[in-house]
């Protein structure tokens, strides 16, 4: 199967992105592009070095930067960033080279994937079901504003979610 376009997994952190983008590149032959990674391997430090250095925003610029870089080229299964659709430009920049799949899950199924975590800089020190529901509720009008597909992965094995990925970008 080849790829013109891009296609970006978006959706909030521990729901899979990073998974199901590595079963995609696998099926599909197509490049892998891991935004933190990505981020943290150019900037020379981690996640959370950046937050702790130079705060959020910078890191929020530095996501932008990247996702225009990715949106200039095609054939690319991008793992985003839990946060990068709360640009406005990222989205559109996206859109433009790209189809946007948002992977859906419950408050409870992020918890259960992440509460061993502390690479995860807006969790630490709110690692609990009440902290993830509200700061998946303050992102999810923006994540379904982004989405040209959604996929509900609560319950589902990866297999499913990767047929039901392939459905929809076939």
């Amino acid at each position: 199967m080849e790829v013109n376009k891009n296609i970006f997994l978006i959706g909030f952190m521990g729901c899979g992105k990073s998974t199901m983008a590595r079963l995609l590149t696998e099926e599909m032959g197509a490049e892998l592009i891991e935004m933190d990674e990505t981020i943290e391997a150019e900037a020379g430090l981690s996640i959370n070095e950046i937050f702790e250095k130079y705060g959020e925003n910078h890191f929020r610029d530095l996501e932008s930067e990247l996702v225009l870089r990715i949106t200039e080229k095609g054939g690319a299964v991008v793992s985003c960033g839990g946060g990068a659709i709360l640009r406005p430009e990222n989205v559109e920049n996206m859109k433009k080279n790209g189809q946007i799949i948002y992977l859906s899950a419950q408050p409870e199924t992020i918890y259960q994937r992440v509460r061993h975590s502390t690479t995860r800089p807006l969790l630490n020190g709110n690692m609990n079901v009440e902290y993830i529901s509200s700061l998946m509720e303050k992102r999810l009008p923006r994540y379904l504003a982004a989405a040209d597909k959604i996929i509900t992965v609560d319950g589902k094995e990866k297999r499913e979610v990767l047929e039901e990925i392939l459905l929809t970008i076939c």
